[in-house]
C-alpha cells in the first residue's frame, strides 16, 4: 500500500512541479479572479492589477497612482498592510486542515508531508526564490513569509491528502483553499497593495537539473543564463547557485583570480574544470599520494593562493552520468602532505584517513 501511495504521491508532487516551473503565459483572468477572491476573504475590495514582464520589473515599478508610504520598500515587505494579512490566512487555513487530518490520516500525512511538501518546498527554494532574490536591488531575506505563501509546496500538500488519502475537507475550507492553487497554477510572483496588485508574467526559459532523491531541482545551465524573462531579465546559475554571467560565458583564471566571493569562484573553476584550472593557472604541485579512502585514485596538492592550498582529489561514488568527478578541495597553506589535507577536510588526522575503506 505504502508503495502505491508513494507513487501517486511522486505524481502529484511531479504535477505541481511542472506548474511551478512553468514558462507559459499567465492565465491572467484566472489569476486576477482567484487573487480578487483572496482580498475578499481579508475583508477588501478587489483590487485593481498591473501586469509586468518579469519580478525585476516588479520590484521596481510603482503603479501608477499610487503613493507609497516609506514602509513600503521591497527590502521591508513585511510591513506592508496586505501581504501579513493573507499570510494569516493562508496559516490559519493550514492550522484547521492540519488539525482535521492529524488524528484521522497521521501516517499518510507525514508520508505526504515528505513525499511533496519537503520536497516541492526544496525545488522551490533552489529553482525559483533563488531567482527572485537575484532580481531584488535591496538586501532579500529567503525567510519571509509571502514569498513562503506563494510556494506550490503546501497547496500541493492538501491537494494530495485529497487526492491519495482521501481526506474530505469542508466545502468552506475548499473554498478558501481554492484560491491559492489556481494562483500557484496561473501566473509568476506577485505584490498585494491595497487597491492595486503587481503581478509577474512567468519566465520564457527556465533550466534546471534533478539533484535530490525525491526528484528537486535547482537552477543549472552551462551555456547561457538559466532563467530569463521576456523583458531580457535573466539570471544565471551554475549548480543551483547564482553567478555573475562571465561564470557561465567566458569564465577564465584572470577573473577567477579578481573575484572576492569564494563560491562563485568555486563554480566558475567547476565550469573550467579542476584539472585544468590548475594547469591554466600553473599551480605548483606540493605533492601526491595515493587516495587511502579511493583506491585507485590519487590526491594532488597545489599552492593555489596566499595562505590557501587545493586538494585535487576524484569523487569515490559515481555521478548520474556514470563518470567520477574531480573536484577541488580548498585546505589551510600549511598542510604538505595531501593525505594529512585529505583527512582534514573530514575532521580526521592522516593516520585515520589512511585507515578508510572507501570515501563516498
Amino acid at each position: 500500500m505504502s508503495v502505491l501511495v508513494q507513487r501517486e504521491a511522486a505524481e502529484i508532487r511531479e504535477e505541481w512541479l511542472g506548474l511551478a516551473l512553468s514558462t507559459l503565459p499567465a492565465d491572467r483572468p484566472a489569476a486576477e479572479a482567484a487573487i480578487s477572491e483572496l482580498y475578499g476573504l481579508i475583508g477588501l475590495a478587489p483590487p485593481r492589477f498591473h501586469w509586468v514582464s518579469s519580478p525585476a520589473a516588479a520590484l521596481a515599478t510603482v503603479p501608477p497612482g499610487i503613493r507609497l508610504r516609506p514602509s513600503e520598500s521591497v527590502d521591508r515587505m513585511a510591513d506592508w498592510p496586505v501581504p501579513p494579512r493573507l499570510v494569516r490566512l493562508m496559516r490559519d487555513l493550514c492550522r484547521e486542515l492540519d488539525s482535521q487530518v492529524r488524528w484521522v490520516h497521521q501516517p499518510m500525512d507525514q508520508l505526504i508531508r515528505q513525499e511533496v511538501r519537503s520536497s516541492l518546498a526544496r525545488s522551490s527554494d533552489s529553482a525559483l526564490v533563488r531567482s527572485l532574490r537575484a532580481a531584488h536591488d535591496s538586501p532579500y531575506h529567503p525567510a519571509t513569509a509571502w514569498y513562503g505563501a506563494q510556494c506550490v509546496s503546501w497547496v500541493a500538500h492538501y491537494d494530495a491528502l485529497r487526492r491519495v488519502a482521501g481526506v474530505v475537507f469542508t466545502p468552506e475550507q475548499n473554498r478558501r483553499l481554492e484560491p491559492w492553487a489556481v494562483v500557484a497554477r496561473s501566473c509568476g510572483w506577485w505584490w498585494p497593495r491595497e487597491g492595486v496588485c503587481v503581478i509577474s508574467e512567468r519566465p520564457v526559459t527556465l533550466h534546471t537539473e534533478v539533484w535530490g532523491d525525491a526528484g528537486e531541482v535547482r537552477l543549472h545551465r552551462a551555456d547561457g543564463p538559466a532563467i530569463r524573462y521576456a523583458d531580457g531579465w535573466d539570471a544565471y546559475a551554475w549548480h543551483g547557485t547564482t553567478v555573475p554571467s562571465w561564470v557561465v560565458t567566458d569564465p577564465s583564471v584572470r577573473r577567477i583570480d579578481e573575484e572576492p566571493n569564494v563560491e562563485v569562484r568555486r563554480c566558475a573553476i567547476e565550469h573550467i574544470g579542476w584539472a585544468s584550472y590548475i594547469d591554466q593557472a600553473r599551480l605548483r604541485l606540493v605533492g601526491s599520494a595515493p587516495d587511502p579512502g579511493n583506491p585507485g585514485s590519487q590526491l594532488r596538492l597545489y599552492d593555489m593562493r596566499k595562505e590557501t592550498r587545493v586538494l585535487l582529489a576524484v569523487n569515490g561514488s559515481v555521478e548520474r552520468d556514470g563518470h567520477r568527478r574531480r573536484y577541488g578541495l580548498t585546505v589551510p597553506g600549511f598542510f604538505d602532505d595531501p593525505i594529512a589535507a585529505a583527512g582534514w577536510t573530514y575532521g580526521l588526522s592522516a593516520e585515520q584517513y589512511s585507515l578508510l575503506v572507501r570515501r563516498t
